[in-house]
Order: C-alpha cells, then sequence, then structure tokens
C-alpha cells in the first residue's frame, strides 16, 4: 500500500543565512534549533533521506520549508522562495516517484507570494503550499494577506498551516521562568506551537474565511492542532460568531488533518470523528520525529482503521485532494 507523508521538511543553505542576518533566533528560538543531526537531515534532499524514508516505510514524502520559513524576511523572500522552490523542483524532477512539494511563499510580499502560488502549481507541478502562522504582527486572517488565500482556492490547492514559535509577549506571559531551554522547549514543540496553530485557524473560521471561500481547503497537522479536542467549545460561539454555518460545517468542510509523527490510533479515532475518515492525512513530520524500526507503516497497520479507509488514509484523500494543476 502506497504510503505518501504531507509534512516533511527541509532547509535551505540561503534561507538559515537569510534568518541569522536579521538575527531571527532572537526573537524565534525555532530558527536557532536546528543543529546536529537533525540540520543534517534538513539539507539533505538525496540519499540518505531516502535510506531514511525507506527504513520507516514511506514511499513519499510531500517536501516543505521548515518553519520559521520566509514569515519575517522582507522583499529579499520573493527570490528565495523562487530559489527554494526551483530547487525542490529539480529534486522531484530527478525522484518524481519519491518526492512531492508545497510551495514556499515570500509571504511578507503577499502579492507576489499568490503569483509566487500560481507558478509553483501550475509550471512546477506543485501540491499546495505551507504556511507558518503570523506574518510581522499579522495574523493569518489580516486582510494584507487575502490574496494568498484567493490563490490557494482558486488553484484548488490546500494550504497547510504549520506551527511557528508564539509572539514575545506571549511567552513571556505563559511560556518563561524556568530555565532558557525549558522555555524555549515550552514555547515550542511542548506547546506552545500547537495553540499557535491552532489558533490561527480558528482565526481564519471566525474571520469568515470559509464563507467568502467556501472551497478552500487548509490542513493542520499533529491531529488538528489541539483545536479538534475543543470541537465542543468551540461550538457554543455560534450563537456569537456570525458566520454563514456553525464551526462544525467548516471543521467536516475546509480542514484535513494529519498525524505529524504522533502515531496514536486514538488520537486518529478522534479526529475521524470530528472532520469524517475521508479528511485524514498521514504524515512524520521528518525529521523532527523520525524513529527507527518501521515507525511509519508499523502504525499503518495497527491503526484501527479498515482496509478502505487505511487506504484513504495512507494515500487516496491527498491524491485526490491534490490533482494535478499543471497547465497544458
Amino acid at each position: 500500500m502506497k504510503l505518501i507523508g504531507i509534512e516533511e521538511h527541509y532547509l535551505t543553505a540561503d534561507v538559515r543565512k537569510a534568518w541569522e542576518a536579521i538575527g531571527l533566533a532572537a526573537t524565534d528560538p525555532s530558527a536557532a534549533a536546528h543543529s546536529g543531526e537533525v540540520e543534517r537531515r534538513l539539507f539533505d534532499l538525496a540519499d540518505m533521506r531516502l535510506v531514511l524514508m525507506d527504513e520507516t516505510g514511506l514511499d513519499i514524502q510531500v517536501l516543505s520549508l521548515t518553519t520559521p520559513a520566509l514569515h519575517d524576511l522582507g522583499q529579499e523572500s520573493v527570490e528565495l522562495a523562487r530559489r527554494a522552490n526551483d530547487a525542490v523542483a529539480e529534486v522531484i524532477t530527478r525522484r518524481p516517484d519519491r518526492f512531492q512539494a508545497l510551495a514556499v511563499l515570500p509571504v511578507g510580499q503577499p502579492e507576489e507570494a499568490a503569483l509566487e502560488l500560481e507558478r509553483c502549481v501550475r509550471t512546477l507541478g506543485f501540491k499546495g503550499t505551507m504556511l507558518c502562522g503570523r506574518v510581522g504582527n499579522r495574523n493569518l486572517d489580516h486582510s494584507d494577506l487575502w490574496p494568498i488565500f484567493e490563490s490557494a482556492s482558486a488553484l484548488g490547492v490546500p494550504v497547510l498551516l504549520h506551527p511557528r514559535t508564539p509572539a514575545s509577549a506571549v511567552r513571556s506571559a505563559y511560556y518563561s521562568d524556568f530555565t532558557p531551554e525549558v522555555d524555549a522547549a515550552f514555547a515550542m514543540y511542548g506547546l506552545g506551537w500547537h495553540y499557535d496553530a491552532g489558533i490561527q485557524f480558528i482565526r481564519l473560521v471566525l474571520a469568515g474565511t470559509f464563507d467568502r471561500l467556501p472551497d478552500l481547503q487548509v490542513i493542520l497537522g499533529h491531529w488538528g492542532e489541539v483545536v479538534l479536542f475543543y470541537a465542543e467549545r468551540l461550538a457554543a460561539m455560534d450563537r456569537v460568531s456570525g458566520l454563514a454555518h456553525p464551526i462544525s460545517v467548516y471543521l467536516r468542510r475546509n480542514l484535513y488533518v494529519t498525524a505529524s509523527g504522533m502515531f496514536s490510533p486514538h488520537y486518529l479515532a478522534h479526529a475521524a470523528s470530528i472532520v469524517g475518515e475521508d479528511r485524514l492525512l498521514f504524515s512524520t513530520d521528518y525529521p523532527y520525529q523520525y524513529r527507527p524500526g518501521g515507525d511509519a507503516r508499523r502504525f499503518l497497520a495497527e491503526c484501527g482503521l479498515d482496509d478502505a479507509d487505511k487506504a484513504a488514509f495512507a494515500h487516496g484523500n491527498w491524491q485526490r485532494l491534490t490533482q494535478d494543476h499543471r497547465a497544458d
């Protein structure tokens, strides 16, 4: 059974240098968190990546530039995005049987970002894009960023909302006063990343994004970035939201959910109960969640779905969501 991981990351030397040039690590600790073996795996888009894909049982990786991507960069991000996307396109050309991609966008320049997404989808055959939370001080529902979502909707491609580190004021209020190492972990992979990504999705809902763009499809990793575990409480906002539909409708109509290497049958079952089996996607969150021992393939075998839903989870739902939009 073909197994496609849709949230699998890479990093380029150009982007790493751009982060360093603006001192990004001082405001976002994730920019300094890539080191050692994780960094080597992020930079590698060839032999070792393929070896570890084979080891874990993954047939295809959908490549995306790791967080915080280009969200804090200015005009220079336009050329950085183009170079990164072209480099990944070359990788896919060499191994189309093993790699696909989500476009990295110069999100600080929304009009240029919309055009780059169109180029990546129509010319390079990319499957969608990944955004990493806030753009400067703007949340993703800000009207400045509408061109990106409008482009994705018009192209019929999904937007993966990836976690990023909460703003400094939020970290100071909620994720501080321990050791620097604990503060950073708490604000990132311990909890802060996931609340931040989930809140960005809920902001899109409450801002009426899916009323304006009813065909727009968004993906949340880590079994819904906390959101699905509070679906009942979110539904209580229906009486004040002013939206065209109950919030539960957007969860089942506009949201896909992926594993991100959290291989729990219990989480899978809960996600399926909220969004439906036809909106579950597979991912390993490589290289962050990579574990040896055939981990991905074993979880698929033991996930508790019947054969038809297992095939949909492994590859079918992704293939249905992401048809080829390249121009003739």
